[in-house]
């Protein structure tokens, strides 16, 4: 399969010109290959491992992957810079990023998916970035420990309650990732409980003084979802096979 056909697919799937990111995100395609495809890795980080994955899975292999190569920046190709690119482009892997596009798309989105597994109706969307709302809202009855609950089983792993709000759950949002500066944007959108992957040390007094409920799964753990159903839907689209690397980084 051509690697242009399946990042031109992508790249309309995403809407990945027209959603508004981090400069560094680099959205899209970032490392070409040869031009032909033969299977699919996904994976949250195009961290060395991923990429050494890849690879070993032989020649022409797309990784697709929520963070991309270029977050540190505009650096030059030295150290840990090199060794990835090197390792991609002698393995003939290409990569392709998509950070905000994937969490906030309606289909494949880590949000949407996340509250999907959770049983929260998507009934409007919120959370500003760059003028565009990237989380999810709906209105449940639950106890907060069941939701708790919920996470821990969908994430498979370690869940932190901030039992800051009412006992019973009635509005939660979603916003996947490291959205824990969100704490008040959520409780001014309606939520009385609020599911993100991580904040800093503070955001514990943001819920609790803030009255809101603050669910933390991980910032791993919660963005695992969006490429897995992704990789899924273009393995699908064009008849590949494909795998998820995971490599858990404790946050």
């Amino acid at each position: 399969m051509n690697l242009s056909d399946i990042t031109s697919h992508l790249d309309a799937y995403l809407r990945i010109a027209a959603v508004p990111d981090s400069d560094r995100a680099l959205n899209g395609l970032q490392v070409e290959n040869s031009g032909a495809v033969e299977r699919i890795v996904a994976a949250v980080d195009a961290s060395q491992a991923a990429i050494d994955f890849a690879a070993a899975r032989g020649r022409g292999t797309l990784l697709v992957v929520h963070h991309g190569l270029f977050w540190d920046g505009n650096l030059p190709l030295t150290g840990r810079r090199y060794r990835r690119l090197s390792a991609a482009i002698r393995g003939d892997v290409a990569v392709y990023s998509a950070h905000i596009p994937l969490d906030l798309h309606p289909e494949v989105g880590n949000n949407a998916l996340l509250a999907a597994e959770l049983g929260v109706p998507v009934e409007q969307w919120w959370g500003d970035h760059h003028g565009v709302p990237i989380g999810v809202l709906g209105t449940v009855d639950l106890p907060r420990e069941e939701l708790a609950d919920r996470l821990r089983r969908v994430l498979v792993g370690r869940v932190q309650l901030i039992p800051g709000g009412p006992e019973r759950c009635r509005r939660v949002g979603i916003i996947t990732g490291g959205a824990g500066s969100a704490i008040a944007e959520a409780r001014a959108a309606g939520c009385d409980t609020f599911v993100t992957g991580e904040g800093t040390h503070h955001t514990w007094f943001d819920a609790m003084e803030g009255g809101i409920n603050v669910l933390y799964g991980g910032h791993y753990a919660t963005e695992t979802l969006g490429v897995k159903a992704l990789a899924e839907q273009v393995a699908k689209q064009f008849g590949l096979a494909w795998t998820f690397f995971d490599l858990p980084t404790g946050r």
